[in-house]
């Protein structure tokens, strides 16, 4: 292989890495949904914060009774090293977009599917929360019931017993619901518009 041909070997392998302004246009386009994300994730780590700190106060901000504040604060405890589990996880992925910069199609590959993953990822934090939710749920119920005078456990009534039933599998049923649109509204149509810039660079 003399010069020449080495120059030419050269100059196609540098051919293959050159992005084109018209994709470069493209590919940086993808950095406006992209911020629309980190906004959401970060005022979404801001509440959800909040909110933890603001739950541990409610048995004396609403009065509970003495015999409930102990077993509360026991299922509190477990509540929050689940929070703090994937808070932490989201409060990395967050780390990580807010140093991704979308100028190649390996970076804008990867961004996408690390949004994908850490969608998923929320929704197991909102499933992993719905036991504590029916915990509430039924001692709340349960409370509410108790106050009727000479009430034992064993004397809930067939109607009582099916309002418990009712009351907790509908609140599963629009916790998941809800969970679905809330992530999908402020995440994943966004991530569908990263989608469509990736899928517009296949056709190329």
């Amino acid at each position: 292989m003399d010069f020449n041909d080495i120059q030419n070997a050269w100059n196609n392998e540098k051919a293959e890495n050159v992005i084109l302004p018209d994709n470069l246009e493209k590919i940086e386009s993808a950095n406006t949904p992209l911020d629309k994300i980190r906004k959401n994730l970060k005022k979404e780590l801001l509440y959800q914060s909040i909110s933890v700190i603001f739950i541990g106060f409610v048995p004396y901000l609403y009065a509970f009774p003495e015999k409930w504040i102990a077993p509360f604060y026991l299922f509190f405890s477990i509540f929050v090293a689940v929070c703090v589990y994937y808070l932490v996880k989201l409060y990395l992925f967050y780390k990580r977009l807010n140093k991704i910069t979308l100028s190649t199609k390996d970076s804008l590959y990867e961004t996408y599917f690390d949004i994908r993953l850490n969608m998923e990822l929320y929704k197991t934090f909102g499933f992993a929360l719905t036991p504590f939710m029916v915990l509430f749920l039924i001692g709340f119920l349960y409370d509410k019931f108790s106050k009727q005078s000479g009430f034992q456990l064993n004397d809930f009534s067939n109607p009582q017993l099916i309002s418990v039933f009712t009351v907790v599998t509908f609140s599963i049923l629009f916790m998941g619901l809800a969970l679905e649109w809330w992530v999908y509204y402020f995440y994943g149509k966004y991530a569908k518009e990263i989608k469509k810039v990736i899928d517009q660079l296949k056709e190329e």
